[in-house]
């Protein structure tokens, strides 16, 4: 198609984030309205399906395929593998926004990628300049998500009283994982009781 960029050419969408576990999300939250933080959205519940192949091809290469609906809102993300500079996780991040999870889902599974792992959490996500900072419930635990540019994050953690030397290198799922080993009987999914 002419006029058209190719996929290889653009440049590359990346992910920088701190994951840092908490105690409790209130004192971060005061901390963000006393440093004149943006809220961006009440707190919500985002239900993940995690996708893949029969054989694991993107678990086996830390890729991600996610369906994600929070809100009124659903999103594709693709994440690439991940890479660490001290604390602060990057990988290449593609996201789009759906109109239907279950019309996704059906394009998924024809393409071969069946769901693999749901997981929730409550988020409530906060602007402080360049930096995004999402407060998240999960069932096995509170923690604060620093996305932004790297040379940013650290500082901003600092500013909400963490710190980033205590950020975890996993994603929710590896931490589930982590998780269900010490908690013998707990779902492969990480989902909330209802």
């Amino acid at each position: 198609m002419a006029g058209a960029s190719e996929p290889d050419k653009l440049p590359p969408m990346i992910e920088s984030e701190l994951k840092i576990p908490v105690a409790d999300l209130d004192p971060v939250k005061r901390r963000l309205d006393a440093l004149g933080g943006r809220r961006l959205h009440a707190a919500e519940l985002e239900v993940n399906i995690l996708f893949d192949t029969d054989e694991g091809r993107l678990a086996a290469g830390r890729e991600v395929l996610r369906v994600r609906r929070a809100g009124r809102r659903t999103i594709v993300t693709y994440k690439g593998p991940a890479s660490w500079q001290g604390a602060v996780k990057q990988r290449r991040e593609i996201e789009l926004d759906v109109a239907s999870a279950d019309d996704t889902a059906h394009l998924l599974h024809a393409l071969g990628f069946l769901p693999r792992m749901r997981y929730e959490k409550i988020r409530e996500s906060w602007e402080m300049g360049p930096v995004r900072i999402d407060l998240d419930r999960t069932p096995m635990g509170d923690f604060v998500e620093v996305e932004g540019p790297p040379g940013e994050l650290e500082t901003a953690a600092r500013q909400l009283g963490l710190d980033a030397g205590e950020a975890v290198a996993g994603s929710y799922v590896s931490l589930w994982h982590d998780y269900r080993e010490r908690h013998p009987g707990v779902g492969r999914d990480m989902v909330f009781d209802r």
